[in-house]
């Protein structure tokens, strides 16, 4: 196991929100191990629970298919031995239907319809690093505050009827693509 230097970790972060947010899918393999985990997923569609690079591409997938002008702002990265945390604020447009699958089976549990709005949402992001590439992720994301921003909450009776179709819209796609 070979130990990247301060510098080569810092570019392997920065360079990991770049792709996510970018979703540059042919250089997720540089920039995660096979056996990457990302914890966080848990929320995400089935395939982005996967290990690996392809894990990290169904989550950028995932992440544009709902945000447009999407991007990271790094306000500060902590690099202790093989572990680093980064505090970022995550930039982006809601332009899709923001699907969350918050179950262990993967169904879709719920749909927020695109609002068009600009959000600006400070999330905290860990990570492990193992032969210079990201081996483990995790976060911490103010999902209140993104979900106030995107003026899903407290939301209105048209837009509950909104997310409601979607929400349906949403199954019937999953139900047709098993």
């Amino acid at each position: 196991m070979t130990m990247a230097t301060r510098d080569e970790i810092e570019v392997v972060i920065r360079e990991h929100f770049r792709v996510v947010a970018e979703g540059e899918l042919e250089v997720m393999d540089d920039n995660v191990t096979a056996d990457f985990v990302n914890l966080r997923s848990v929320d995400e569609p089935p395939p982005a629970r996967e290990p690996g690079p392809d894990g990290l591409r169904a989550t950028s997938r995932w992440l544009r298919q709902a945000f447009a002008d999407l991007r990271f702002e790094i306000h500060d990265l902590v690099i202790q031995g093989d572990r680093i945390a980064a505090l970022v604020t995550m930039h982006g447009r809601q332009y899709g239907t923001f699907v969350v699958h918050d179950d262990p089976s993967g169904r879709v549990t719920d749909a927020f319809p695109s609002t068009g709005r600009m959000l600006a949402v400070r999330q905290t992001h860990w990570f492990r690093i193992r032969d210079g590439k990201i081996s483990e992720h995790d976060a911490v994301r103010d999902d209140l505050e993104m979900a106030k921003q995107l003026k899903w909450l407290p939301p209105t009776p048209a837009y509950l009827v909104r997310m409601l179709l979607a929400l349906r819209r949403e199954r019937d796609r999953q139900r047709r693509q098993a």
